[in-house]
């Protein structure tokens, strides 16, 4: 069963905004915006002001709204950082306003395009700019990572001691979480026990806690038009204190170059990117956190990452989401995974 048709009741939504001092007039140009899998977005106009709404996924799952009412918290502590972000304009976290029991809030709509789905003629003709593009992915990890939480009020959002440890049985309690979904005949995911042991027997001893998206790939960017500097780091909602060193094992792990679980979309099939080696050298360079175990961050975000995924594979078991969609995240799983593997091998 697909996705129901999105359905947001702009009159409401008109008479919180009049109620927040947000613009006037009538919501027009109101485009349901595509691309992800997780959580809902709509752009619309009101008073000549562009405004972009973001709530969870029309199938609210457990922890949607929590990880919604995080959103809203980091972006506005992020403002008037060296964070490319998208502004946010107003947070609603009471789950009765909009209907269909769904926190929202509203941000700025960022001038600037996803560089997995398509690039404008400047960035598509200069491979100089896009290998600039994949060293400017590495400065917005590297200056989130050097926020201060505390100082900017995040200092009770996640649990940094211990969060090392906790991941591996975190995310496999997260995979045995599946069997909820009527349907889904469980994991099938080859080597990943071999992974989990391997993560827990090499794991570091130490970090410097700080701010880390969570999910940080290509697909999470928006970049500048007039050039190759990341405009916005989008879809926070598994951003954390944790430890800031993940977001660059997440880049890795995705990054174009290998088969592989793979992000890159349109700019992975242009070229000239950095290679991974070039980015862990950027992030050495404007960091003082060690990189030395660098790979078993890599193989982390792998391993996370595909339970991650196979969760949407479980949701499509049950009709609550498009099935096209779970085969296609659950091969990128498997993809993940042998990766990981890979990398284990190389290490």
């Amino acid at each position: 069963m697909a996705e129901p048709s999105p359905s947001i009741d702009l009159g409401v939504l008109a008479a919180w905004m009049d109620d927040e001092g947000l613009s006037s007039g009538p919501l027009e140009a109101v485009e349901h915006l595509v691309g992800g899998t997780q959580n809902v977005l709509v752009r619309f106009v009101r008073g000549g002001q562009t405004f972009v709404l973001r709530r969870g996924p029309w199938h609210l799952r457990p922890t949607s709204n929590d990880a919604l009412r995080r959103e809203m918290r980091v972006l506005a502590a992020l403002a008037g950082s060296g964070v490319p972000h998208p502004a946010l304009l107003a947070a609603c976290p009471d789950d009765s306003v909009l209907g269909g029991g769904a926190v929202f809030y509203l941000m700025e709509s960022v001038d600037g395009f996803n560089p997995t789905v398509g690039l404008p003629p400047l960035h598509a003709g200069d491979a100089a700019i896009r290998h600039a593009m994949g060293l400017s992915a590495v400065d917005a990890a590297t200056a989130l990572g050097a926020v201060d939480h505390e100082a900017v009020g995040l200092g009770d959002v996640g649990k940094p001691e211990g969060f090392l440890e906790r991941q591996v049985p975190r995310w496999l309690s997260e995979l045995e979480s599946y069997a909820r979904h009527e349907g889904y005949p469980g994991p099938d995911i080859p080597g990943l026990d071999d992974v989990a042991a391997w993560l827990d027997a090499n794991r570091p001893t130490s970090f410097a806690p700080g701010l880390s998206h969570g999910d940080y790939h290509l697909a999470n960017l928006m970049y500048r038009y007039d050039g190759p500097d990341v405009a916005a780091i989008v879809d926070w909602e598994m951003c954390t204190v944790g430890d800031p060193l993940l977001d660059l094992g997440w880049l890795l792990a995705t990054w174009p170059g290998g088969d592989e679980g793979a992000v890159g979309g349109a700019l992975s099939v242009e070229g000239g990117l950095p290679t991974g080696a070039e980015l862990v050298a950027r992030y050495a360079g404007r960091s003082t956190r060690d990189l030395s175990a660098i790979a078993w961050y890599e193989v982390l975000a792998c391993f996370k990452l595909g339970i991650i995924l196979e969760g949407t594979h479980a949701r499509a078991f049950a009709g609550k989401a498009p099935v096209a969609v779970g085969d296609l995240l659950h091969a990128t799983t498997l993809g993940l995974l042998r990766r990981a593997i890979g990398r284990i091998a190389a290490a």
